[in-house]
């Protein structure tokens, strides 16, 4: 199967890079800050949401802003020696030119920066929390990546672990590639799902970008 686009648009945490021991250690910190019980923390979902939704599930809404700036300050600081990128994603993104690409994230842009960075990664493109109102699964943070590379949507692709993230790129009317490395592959529903980034390859031509597996 071989997947034809004018741009490639990819999710970070889980598809480019891997912050999960980052992400649980700093939320469980600053959900025991917060005073709220382990009961009520494992029944909401981190991965793929924004910091506001979480935030916003778990408190009352005039504390959201103070714990927002908590959480980010404990994950930006907890970055170093912690984000290390995924099979395949330097490979696969040194190949590409930077006007074909694009980081659509869940996280605010000071921490996707941080993260980003920590592995070298330093995009043109970047969508984060701060530019958006709707994340995923809306298709907003998607089409916005698309109007920003002045790319119609239709020929963009989406990178993506996360079920939400996969449900934001079918709206907003692009083709899905799922990774399955936070997921089981039965739990994710795409056009095409691998393991990770290394098992895909990028042909760029004149045309845009020629996506297909390794086999």
């Amino acid at each position: 199967m071989k997947i034809h686009a004018d741009a490639l648009l990819f999710d970070n945490d889980g598809t480019l890079v891997s912050s999960l021991d980052s992400v649980h250690r700093c939320w469980s910190r600053w959900a025991e800050e917060y005073g709220i019980s382990e009961e009520d923390f494992a029944r909401v979902e981190l991965h793929g949401r924004t910091a506001v939704e979480i935030a916003a599930d778990l408190l009352p809404a005039q504390r959201v802003p103070e714990a927002l700036a908590r959480i980010e300050q404990l994950e930006v600081e907890d970055v170093p020696g912690t984000v290390v990128a995924l099979p395949g994603t330097l490979a696969l993104l040194d190949a590409l030119p930077a006007h074909r690409w694009a980081v659509v994230t869940s996280a605010t842009r000071r921490l996707a920066e941080a993260r980003l960075a920590e592995v070298g990664i330093r995009p043109k493109t970047l969508i984060a929390a701060d530019d958006i109102t709707r994340g995923k699964p809306d298709p907003e943070p998607y089409l916005l990546a698309a109007r920003e590379l002045g790319v119609d949507p239709a020929r963009c692709v989406v990178f993506e672990d996360a079920p939400a993230g996969l449900r934001s790129g079918r709206a907003a009317g692009m083709a899905t590639v799922a990774l399955a490395t936070t997921h089981e592959a039965a739990e994710l529903d795409a056009d095409l799902v691998v393991k990770d980034l290394s098992a895909l390859s990028a042909l760029v031509t004149g045309e845009g970008v020629e996506i297909s597996p390794r086999f």
